[in-house]
């Protein structure tokens, strides 16, 4: 039973991510898109690029998350095993973040790409049938670099949202717990809540700038629309002012929150399974 929540719960949080890049690419309201996915394309249309996403998952996150423990825990020896303060925590998310998204940057092009591809003319499909025939076709027909087209953007993004989710939690578990007095599971899941809304706000107007760049395509006369992520930033400004970079807000709060809180039934989070696995490990030595 457990397993079966656990994958209904990842389901459900993909189910999200298909919306929020038509949302961003102009396609109306979280509910206009989610209503005519259904209608045009059926169920099966929230989890184009699902391959994509976990190949991402697999390269980009499990990067960041590891080199941030890597960094703090270096950095804690280096400060006599004393907490952290603040600023070095955000160092040390902004750097994993960095190191996260240079790996995951192949993947998330992918993903883009096959998430994007309903959203224009049949003509001008891709038709990529899992992520590693995306990654093929782009080396193929555009040449390895293309893998990383859109990677500055994805950097950034990536720091910014490791500041905010990594930093504010460790940040929150602190204040929770010798602060509040709260108890583990407590302090756990208020600090998860806490980094999810800051990683989602610090990082979106960059993965609208991503989104934008890595899904382009040349028109007729072989020109893009953007010359790249700073062109992309200020043409953005000027057509819809600053809150143009927080379309879709809410339902990217659903798409990130998860990364920090993953509930199921009972309450399991990823920052929970991580910190039993430091448990164990500091229990074995190690």
């Amino acid at each position: 039973m457990g397993e079966t929540n656990k994958q209904q719960g990842k389901s459900g949080i993909w189910a999200t991510i298909r919306p929020f890049v038509r949302v961003q690419l102009g396609q109306g309201s979280a509910v206009q898109v989610t209503k005519n996915m259904l209608r045009d394309e059926g169920v099966k249309a929230f989890y184009k690029g699902l391959s994509a996403g976990l190949l991402r998952q697999a390269t980009y996150t499990t990067g960041r998350i590891g080199s941030f423990r890597i960094l703090t825990a270096k950095a804690t020896a280096a400060n006599d095993g004393k907490p952290l303060p603040l600023y070095q925590k955000a160092l040390c998310g902004l750097t994993a973040g960095a190191i996260g998204a240079s790996f995951g940057n192949p993947a998330d092009v992918a993903l883009i790409r096959m998430q994007a591809d309903a959203t224009v003319p049949q003509a001008q499909r891709r038709n990529y049938k899992n992520a590693f025939h995306a990654i093929y076709r782009i080396v193929a027909d555009e040449g390895v670099l293309a893998l990383w087209k859109g990677a500055g953007p994805t950097i950034v993004r990536a720091m910014a949202l490791n500041m905010g989710m990594l930093a504010s939690y460790d940040q929150s578990v602190e204040f929770c717990r010798d602060s509040l007095g709260f108890g583990e599971t407590a302090t756990l899941l208020g600090a998860s809540a806490v980094s999810g809304f800051f990683a989602s706000a610090c990082s979106l107007p960059f993965d609208y700038v991503k989104t934008q760049i890595q899904k382009m395509q040349p028109n007729a006369e072989g020109k893009y629309p953007y010359a790249g992520p700073w062109d992309c930033t200020l043409k953005t400004l000027k057509s819809g002012g600053p809150f143009k970079f927080y379309t879709g807000f809410p339902v990217y709060c659903l798409r990130i929150a998860p990364n920090a809180m993953k509930l199921t039934k009972p309450v399991q989070l990823t920052w929970i399974f991580l910190h039993q696995i430091q448990k164990f490990q500091n229990s074995i030595g190690l």
